[in-house]
């Protein structure tokens, strides 16, 4: 019986040639695990920062490590104790670490979602990471209030797209930024204004905003500040260093997300009746995921997910 499988993993720091499609053993499900055979997975910006060596300080991770957030697909055995599930269920889930690029997965049985049967697994696999990241942090800072002046950064990306949409049904006054070829895109998710980064500066139109969602960084988090209220907040999803960064007068938080697959199924559920949008930028097979990591890191391409079936 053949027990090892395809998974992408690095076995040191480095650029897109340490990401390798290599051989490994298939893993067998223990106590309150479930072994999902993976579909789907998306691909993320964590993947090329630990790649790289960027969040090693973070926390420590043993290499060799297989890569991937997030993942779909279908239930393959269960360990002892697991009731919640069963062999054929299918499931979605973000890892809580890594390890989704692999053709089979273990996962804890309390960190899964089932797959509404609308929706395929390519949207599945998208959804773990960025739609619960975009709930999180659109209420890191406090709960949000009608009226409330919200300025999104990258509206038109996995995190930017959900958080319009949540904002909006808050009741809040929606700023985006987005590129030219989005603009559009990001209207239809519900924006008041949406603002060209290629060809506008936000801070030249945009005053007195009481939380700015920076799921950018760089200079973009930098040039956010001017924009804020008085007791206005930058939340960080793309700057570690946001708290360094931050002026005296000034109030910024930085944000790390945690898995819910509770809120994960239900808005599984709205994605699938069409009520919550979700928009999938490219689908690439097992083999082009090392060089899907790296374009996740060198250009904006929207949302990347890797159909294992191909």
């Amino acid at each position: 019986m053949n027990t090892l499988q395809r998974a992408v993993l690095i076995r040191a720091y480095g650029g897109v040639q340490v990401a390798q499609v290599s051989r490994i053993e298939k893993p067998t499900p223990e106590q309150g695990q479930v072994l999902v055979r993976v579909q789907a997975a998306g691909v993320n910006g964590i993947d090329w920062k630990i790649r790289e060596g960027q969040v090693r300080n973070a926390f420590a991770l043993p290499l060799p490590i297989v890569l991937g957030a997030e993942m779909a697909g279908v239930i393959e055995a269960v360990g002892p104790g697991v009731s919640r599930f069963s062999v054929g269920d299918r499931v979605m889930a973000a890892m809580g670490a890594l390890g989704a690029y692999a053709e089979f997965v273990t996962v804890n049985e309390a960190s899964l979602s089932l797959t509404p049967e609308a929706l395929d697994d390519i949207h599945a696999a998208a959804m773990p990471v960025a739609a619960i990241a975009a709930w999180n942090s659109l209420h890191h800072a406090g709960p949000i209030r009608a009226g409330q002046r919200i300025l999104i950064h990258g509206a038109a990306g996995g995190l930017g797209a959900y958080a319009v949409q949540y904002a909006k049904r808050a009741g809040a006054e929606v700023f985006a930024t987005a590129g030219t070829a989005d603009l559009d895109y990001v209207r239809s998710l519900g924006a008041d204004s949406v603002i060209d980064y290629q060809s506008q500066r936000f801070e030249n139109i945009v005053r007195h905003i009481e939380l700015v969602l920076d799921y950018v960084g760089g200079e973009v988090l930098d040039r956010s500040w001017q924009v804020l209220a008085q007791d206005g907040v930058v939340v960080g999803t793309s700057s570690p260093d946001i708290l360094s960064r931050t002026p005296a007068n000034r109030r910024g938080l930085w944000f790390m997300n945690k898995p819910d697959p509770h809120l994960l199924e239900k808005l599984a559920r709205e994605v699938a009746s069409g009520t919550l949008q979700s928009r999938i930028g490219d689908v690439v097979g097992f083999s082009d995921i090392p060089d899907a990591i790296e374009r996740n890191r060198t250009s904006r391409t929207g949302k990347v997910v890797a159909d294992f079936t191909r």
